[in-house]
């Protein structure tokens, strides 16, 4: 198989959640089992981070990932979804996996393809497991698909788990409250592995320290470790001054990424690397330093407040759930802008009317649907838009209305590019 061919093939064989929703959901671990088994079991020959949550988890395993590899280690990531190709999901040290190794992997596991039917998920859980063994990663940073307890990453069994944060999202599968969405996601905590909770919510921060007491699991609050005093947005990114143990003495860190929501997401990983270092990993001030302030050029990071066009700016982020609306909404109001432009599509298996009453009325919107099936139509979006009061029309395709929008805009604008994953990987695709 050519490389184009060997995608195809596991597009057109396998059921993918991220195309075609439910359908491809598999609820529990058999298949991955399966396929790890039949591999040797790859997913124990190196030393996990498992990082879950439902907003920032993969910014948090990019920075984990980076810091690590600052201090010349080995560093596997597996993420998901992936935005314009499809080896983004597995790196080590920043650089994708090569076409030859995704072809020879499929064409080994072929059979078991046939036999097992699993899913695309699984099949690319197997493939990072399998590609961080053959190239001997001293770690691996994995960040979790949807949800914790039944995620085919969780059989890896990890040094430190990590978990962002909880909010609604997926709720057809995880449940209708917090409290049973946090359930799923602290089904990633291990027996005696320290884990830490990223941001503290008092109306569900029994679910974690319940199941962590059940598994002598050491507990840590991210707040508890890192003290944030002073945060400064530049062009680079964020500067934050913080305090860190042993001596809590005041340090500043600068975080190559936008976006206020990174201040939570940097305590997080810096509470995570003081308990790294207790366990005896050697991550000195410099490498930390490097590591986080390089983020986006050693970890590859992409979709994450990314400025894709300067004037006028446009700006994407694969915020796409009440919490990361809300976020980025805030986050909008921060630019002093002439007029807001927001390119805009959602999955039809959103709470689409929530996020719709988030947005700004004073926008002007282009509604659009990203190429796949699970994607909500332009026109029924616009139609839903339109009893909040948010004004615009609707376009045939992202590319589009992104063209539409640029075409309006004044130099002084700012055209937000969001609300779905996979409109913002249409837009990463395009030379603006």
């Amino acid at each position: 198989m050519t490389y184009q061919e060997c995608i195809e093939y596991l597009y057109a064989q396998l059921p993918m959640f991220q195309r075609e929703g439910a359908s491809a959901l598999k609820k529990d671990l058999t298949n991955i089992r399966l396929l790890c088994e039949a591999l040797g079991d790859p997913q124990n020959r190196f030393k996990v981070i498992h990082v879950a949550g439902t907003n920032g988890k993969g910014s948090v395993s990019h920075m984990f990932a980076s810091v690590l590899e600052s201090t010349g280690l080995k560093v596997g990531l597996y993420t998901s979804p992936h935005y314009v190709d499809f080896r983004e999901r597995i790196k080590i040290n920043g650089v994708y996996i090569r076409e030859a190794e995704v072809i020879s992997f499929v064409e080994v596991i072929a059979p078991l393809i046939q036999t097992i039917r699993p899913s695309f998920f699984e099949i690319t859980v197997a493939m990072a497991f399998h590609h961080f063994r053959e190239q001997e990663v001293d770690w691996a940073v994995i960040e979790t698909g949807l949800g914790g307890r039944l995620d085919s990453t969780n059989i890896v069994n990890p040094q430190l788990c990590v978990i962002t944060n909880i909010s609604f999202d997926h709720q057809q599968f995880l449940g209708d409250t917090l409290a049973e969405i946090a359930g799923e996601k602290a089904g990633i905590i291990k027996e005696h592995v320290p884990v830490v909770i990223g941001r503290y919510q008092p109306s569900i921060h029994y679910v974690f320290t319940d199941k962590a007491r059940e598994l002598e699991a050491p507990l840590f609050r991210a707040m508890d470790i890192v003290k944030v005093e002073e945060v400064l947005t530049t062009g680079d990114g964020i500067e934050m001054k913080v305090k860190l143990p042993p001596h809590a003495k005041s340090i500043e860190i600068q975080i190559g990424l936008w976006g206020d929501f990174q201040i939570e997401n940097g305590q997080t990983v810096l509470a995570g690397i003081q308990i790294l270092r207790d366990m005896g990993v050697d991550i000195g001030p410099d490498e930390l330093q490097n590591g986080l302030k390089h983020v986006r050029k050693q970890a590859g990071i992409r979709g994450r407040w990314e400025i894709l066009k300067q004037s006028p700016r446009v700006i994407a982020d694969s915020g796409h759930n009440e919490d990361g609306i809300r976020r980025n909404m805030i986050e909008l109001k921060r630019h002093e802008v002439k007029e807001l432009r927001m390119v805009f599509g959602m999955a039809k298996d959103k709470d689409v009317k929530k996020m719709l009453s988030l947005l700004p009325p004073d926008a002007t919107y282009y509604w659009c649907a990203a190429n796949m099936p699970r994607a909500l139509s332009a026109d029924e979006l616009s139609r839903m838009a339109a009893e909040f009061g948010l004004r615009g029309e609707f376009y045939d395709s992202v590319e589009s209305a992104i063209r539409q929008a640029l075409s309006e805009a004044d130099p002084a604008d700012l055209i937000y590019v969001g609300g779905s994953t996979f409109i913002v990987a249409e837009a990463l695709d395009l030379s603006l």
